[in-house]
């Protein structure tokens, strides 16, 4: 298809501006929020919500901090005036319900008749300005477009005179923004304010929406940062952004845009609205915040907002979604395990959230730390000793970490799926702390210090044996006792936990020169001593796991007596 069908698209030419101040701004507090999830949203969804869902869905924007929100749009069906006519009598004081109309005059009334009694209300009109719709939807030319916009602005200054116990705030988007001709876009905006007649006390809005994304996000910013410099009311107009995403660039754009002169974001919820689209707030917010900006919303409880949005919407938020997805903070990669694993330990109390590939804290939106490394086949050594540490309290030497991992992958290969912490416990008891191998330990003795000479009372294959030895110290004795091709290559020891009765780990590990190989144990007890050589016969049992019949029988006639 690349070959020809490509040369029906044509690039957008770029805006000539041989200075740009974005670039060089760094963001430094949150914009103006207005939530479009009950209108652009709602419209988008094949199903759209009932004024039940619509109504749960407005008290969770209150919660999460929106107080601009728009409700619908009033002239499209009953339903929907009778939704904004109820909104706008029931909502806080401090929140402005904001209501979408077209140019047309029957429109225009309808919207404000469904406002009757709000405390405080936004009245936004747009009207499509690209050449475009002009040409092909409305078949008019500039003048025309300009005209019915200064006619629409006139009729809503005029209503809400009528209406004063109100608290009216005005909202213009010149539809289809970048796509149009900046002077023009210019033209038709100067001419609405013209009318509305704002003072820096009592601002108008003005909407810029990527109502396409036509272009990169550099070029939106360009757009923006033209139109901040050539407003002649400047101060006395908000610079608002209305982004969609259908070049997935979304929430660049809009980064970019409030680094051009934008103070004022609408969006929605996980970026529901038409066609790919629109800015997901979440996610904006949310950038913001790992910036250390207060974002002036709340979504410090991200499962009860997931839950909401779902329940509402009937969509499903995508397991990669930034910050809110279920595997965002997960790590299955061993390298990635490992500087996590890493980065968590180092962390300070008092030092900023420094932790390798985790720009933020997942607690800080409601998540744990249990999620954040899971064990897969593509796994590493730290993760399941991450797992193993955190549910059973056993933290492993880091020379046994391999030795475990590759027992994990083993069991993640022949299952073909991630292991559960559980899962890794129980694995970790059957491999390394009891394994199959045909020695169990029942007792032991003491029999003097210097030179150290030990008893071992065991169970070999079922059948009792005792076995002595003799060496530097009780491990070295048991290991003399139990002879076989091995050496104590590694050994330690320490608590499970705090105070005088917990129990103690031991791991052991054995060298075997021919062939070269090297076996681990582990084993607990309240006794360090039968802790040691609980994990001395666990390593042994793992070596004889792997033995011809012939060697192990060979190994178990020197210790029967």
């Amino acid at each position: 298809m690349f070959t020809t069908t490509h040369r029906k698209y044509h690039p957008v030419p770029p805006i000539d501006m041989p200075v740009r101040h974005w670039p060089d701004r760094v963001l430094t507090r949150a914009p103006r929020w207005c939530s479009t999830d009950l209108r652009d949203g709602n419209q988008a969804l094949a199903i759209p919500m009932n004024p039940q869902r619509k109504t749960q869905m407005f008290h969770m924007l209150l919660r999460l901090g929106f107080r601009e929100i728009e409700a619908g749009f009033p002239a499209a069906s009953q339903d929907e005036f009778a939704f904004v006519r109820q909104l706008s009598r029931s909502a806080p004081a401090d929140v402005a319900i904001q209501v979408l109309t077209s140019a047309r005059e029957e429109h225009i009334r309808q919207t404000f008749a469904s406002l009757e009694g709000a405390p405080r209300a936004i009245v936004h009109f747009y009207l499509s300005t690209s050449p475009l719709q002009r040409q092909v939807v409305f078949g008019v030319d500039e003048a025309t477009l300009i005209q019915r916009a200064v006619s629409a602005a006139t009729l809503i200054r005029t209503l809400a005179e009528r209406q004063p116990d109100t608290r009216w705030h005005f909202q213009f988007s010149p539809e289809s923004f970048s796509a149009t001709e900046l002077e023009f876009a210019l033209a038709i905006s100067e001419a609405v304010i013209a009318v509305w007649e704002p003072t820096p006390h009592h601002p108008v809005i003005l909407n810029l929406p990527a109502t396409v994304e036509v272009a990169s996000p550099n070029r939106f910013a360009d757009q923006i940062e033209w139109m901040d410099r050539h407003l002649s009311r400047r101060d006395a107009v908000v610079l608002s952004i209305h982004p969609h995403n259908d070049r997935g660039c979304g929430v660049a754009a809009a980064e970019l845009a409030l680094l051009a002169g934008a103070q004022r974001v609408e969006g929605a919820l996980f970026g529901n609205g038409e066609r790919t689209g629109n800015l997901d707030v979440i996610t904006l917010a949310m950038n913001l915040y790992s910036q250390g900006i207060d974002p002036g919303l709340d979504f410090s409880n991200m499962n009860a907002l997931i839950e909401c949005y779902q329940s509402c919407t009937g969509m499903e938020v995508a397991p990669r979604h930034p910050y809110a997805g279920a595997l965002v903070f997960t790590a299955f990669s061993g390298s990635h395990q490992d500087a996590i694993r890493k980065g968590l330990a180092a962390m300070a109390p008092t030092q900023g959230w420094q932790v390798p590939y985790l720009p933020i804290d997942p607690r800080d939106i409601g998540f744990d730390l249990d999620g954040v490394i899971r064990v897969n086949s593509q796994s590493g050594k730290g993760g399941a000793a991450f797992l193993l540490a955190r549910e059973r309290g056993v933290t492993l030497p880091r020379w046994m970490e391999p030795e475990f991992a590759r027992e994990v992958q083993k069991t993640t290969e022949h299952s073909g799926r991630e292991m559960t912490a559980p899962e890794i416990v129980a694995l970790f008891d059957r491999t390394m702390l009891h394994p199959p191998g045909g020695i169990h330990l029942q007792t032991y003795r003491l029999l003097r210090n210097e030179p150290c000479r030990v008893e071992l009372h065991l169970l070999l294959d079922g059948q009792p044996s005792r076995v002595t030895g003799q060496g530097n110290g009780p491990i070295d004795a048991a290991c003399h006792a139990l002879t076989g091709p091995w050496r104590i290559h590694r050994y330690e020891e320490r608590a499970l936990r705090t105070g005088s009765d917990a129990p103690a780990i031991a791991f052991i590990q054995l060298a075997i020169d021919h062939p070269c190989a090297e076996w681990s144990g582990a084993g607990i007890d309240e006794d360090i001593i039968a802790a040691s050589f609980h994990a001395l016969i666990a390593a042994i049992n793992r070596h004889l796991a792997t033995c011809n019949p012939e060697d192990r029988l060979t190994l178990f006639s020197h210790w029967n007596p």
